[in-house]
């Protein structure tokens, strides 16, 4: 199954036709038809096998250097307008836009050396970092919250896969986001709980009462989704109370921020908090005529600024971030709970002749939190430049082993096709320093 968009799916914002994109991905047309077999028996303790996970995918790709990665010896045209600010980790530095997560790196790992050489589109980015592989032209790879449905089960009467606010849109070429089970089929497909929210105005903050009510429509939506049947079946009196919001205290609420990307993340928290297994946040739907992390400084429907990271991108991501790890802790949740930040992509250490920056898959930087892993630390080294890793680069492949290994499935459990063959879920370790272990560590 292929997820096709209309419209503007021809060419994306870096001028890639789709062609393009299958031709320099290396994507083929061979009958691959596949099935999960059962998973190999967990390596992972016990203890891990209820743990759940909250994705934040921020749509559009941020810039390392302007975020988590700044260089700020490098000339002014690489290292950009924003000055580094010290974390209470000793020697670590972000970027002044995230004041308040600088204050919790204790929380936080930082691995700095994400890369991958496929093209760099935004697709490919969003199927490789959610699947842990490119998808082929008659099959689409599931998500890891697919897989973790199929594996575990659901833990109540909830569905142990949701997408929040909903599904990713058009970002330009019509090929899967990597956000759906792909071949698992519709059983475990996500639950959009409220798709297509308002988010063309982020310079404004989004209407509370407006946004409860577009929570409390989804249901009506929901009869249109692809699915319809087994996404309606989720509608429990479960989920509806997890959709009320209402019953946060207002303070809480402010706290997360009242957009559309603050009461996602708080909706994400009381869905696992309730026993949904994965919960994948996206902070934007489209990188098209809105304000999203994709800052090519062009203009018309492609008009993100750096400054738009400053007045608004920033702010948002350093205020909600922040408060979904102090709410988790102060629940008791963070141990149980991993939580993942991630774009597709970084962008071009070199400004644009607009002041902004393009597409660049040498290097960026993922964030990880909670669920039990060694946080307070910073793994991988780029260049003065942050064009590419220097010191332990890490791989999408090493990403998706890490999450199902932190959710307890073992990044080698097998796909078999139908011919025989069979494939891990991951073909690469786990970042081992995660663990507690050494770099490249297996177990």
């Amino acid at each position: 199954m292929l997820i096709l968009e209309g419209k503007r799916a021809a060419t994306c914002c870096d001028g890639i036709t789709r062609r393009d994109f299958l031709r320099i991905g290396g994507l083929s047309a061979g009958a691959v038809g596949w099935t999960l077999s059962e998973l190999n028996p967990l390596e992972a303790a016990n203890n891990t096998s209820e743990k759940s996970c909250i994705l934040l995918f921020l749509v559009g790709g941020p810039s390392h250097l302007d975020t988590f990665d700044p260089k700020p010896h490098a000339p002014a045209e690489i290292r950009g307008p924003f000055r580094p600010i010290s974390t209470r980790i000793p020697g670590v530095q972000i970027s002044e836009l995230f004041p308040q997560l600088a204050a919790r790196m204790d929380r936080i790992a930082l691995v700095r050396t994400v890369h991958h050489r496929e093209a760099a589109v935004h697709e490919a980015g969003h199927q490789l970092l959610q699947t842990g592989r490119l998808c082929r032209l008659d099959c689409e790879y599931p998500h890891y919250g697919a897989v973790v449905a199929k594996q575990r089960g659901r833990r109540s009467s909830l569905p142990a896969f949701a997408v929040v606010p909903g599904p990713i849109g058009n970002t330009g070429i019509s090929v899967s986001h990597g956000q759906s089970a792909g071949f698992l089929g519709a059983e475990y497909e996500p639950i959009y709980l409220a798709p297509h929210l308002p988010q063309a105005d982020l310079a404004r903050l989004d209407s509370p009462a407006g946004l409860l009510q577009a929570f409390d429509t989804a249901q009506c939506r929901l009869a249109d989704a692809p699915h319809n049947e087994t996404k309606r079946a989720w509608f429990t009196p479960a989920l509806r109370r997890c959709l009320r919001l209402d019953k946060e205290p207002p303070s809480l609420r402010q706290r997360y921020g009242e957009h559309t990307f603050g009461q996602s993340c708080l909706l994400a928290r009381r869905l696992v908090e309730a026993g949904v297994r994965l919960v994948t946040v996206n902070m934007f739907e489209t990188v098209y005529d809105t304000v999203t992390w994709d800052c090519h400084a062009d203009g018309a429907s492609l008009g993100s600024t750096l400054e738009d990271y400053r007045r608004l991108l920033g702010p948002m991501l350093d205020q909600t971030l922040s408060a979904l790890l102090d709410d988790l802790e102060a629940r008791g949740l963070l141990d149980n709970v991993l939580v993942v930040a991630m774009g597709e992509f970084g962008r071009t250490p070199m400004l644009n002749a607009r002041g902004g920056r393009d597409h660049h898959t040498g290097a960026w930087t993922i964030l990880f939190a909670g669920g039990g892993l060694r946080t307070g630390q910073v793994i991988g080294r780029t260049d003065a430049w942050g064009m590419y890793p220097e010191d332990r680069p890490v791989s999408p492949m090493e990403v998706a082993a890490t999450i199902y290994r932190a959710l307890g499935i073992a990044p080698h459990a097998l796909l078999h096709l139908p011919d025989g063959t069979a494939e891990p879920l991951a073909d690469a370790p786990p970042i081992g320093e995660l663990f507690g272990g050494p770099a490249w560590a297996t177990a």
